[in-house]
């Protein structure tokens, strides 16, 4: 299944999403997804701190050993965020009315994810607090042998 089918799923199921260029945006992702890496979970939120500004689209890949963010821009180029396990700090959760924003604090910034259907908040933060304490414990025994 590529990024984008991801894309469409949860889309579908959280229609109050906001995210627009969900094709370009998931090709980045497919672009820096390693050989061995396997996409776990994703989905899409505007990567801002303001719920008004509904132009920079992200979409949020978990795959089987990071988180990638990527946004294409609407002239040249792009962005690509990856935060492994060594980096994540901590996750918040904030529900509104009807949108609702997830906060990543990693070691180096601290990334705020908003305009997502308040309805896939819990989703999201299970998908995201699983993967990480996964992640964690395999560092955790690496560390031990």
């Amino acid at each position: 299944m590529s990024t984008y089918d991801y894309v469409r799923k949860f889309m579908s199921k959280y229609p109050l999403t906001i995210g627009w260029r969900l094709k370009k945006n998931a090709a980045i992702i497919d672009k820096h997804l390693n050989a061995d890496e396997e996409i776990r979970y994703a989905f899409v939120a505007q990567k801002n701190d303001r719920f008004y500004t509904i132009i920079n689209t992200a979409v949020i890949v978990l795959t089987n050993k990071r988180i990638l963010i990527g946004r294409d821009r609407v002239v040249v180029g792009y962005f690509l965020d990856s935060i492994t396990p060594d980096l994540f700090n901590d996750l918040k959760v904030r529900s509104g009315f009807i949108w609702g924003k997830v906060e990543i604090d990693t070691v180096k910034e601290f990334i705020v994810l908003t305009n997502i259907d308040k309805r896939a908040l819990p989703e999201v933060e299970t998908e995201i607090s699983a993967f990480m304490m996964e992640m964690k414990k395999k560092r955790l025994g690496e560390a031990i042998e």
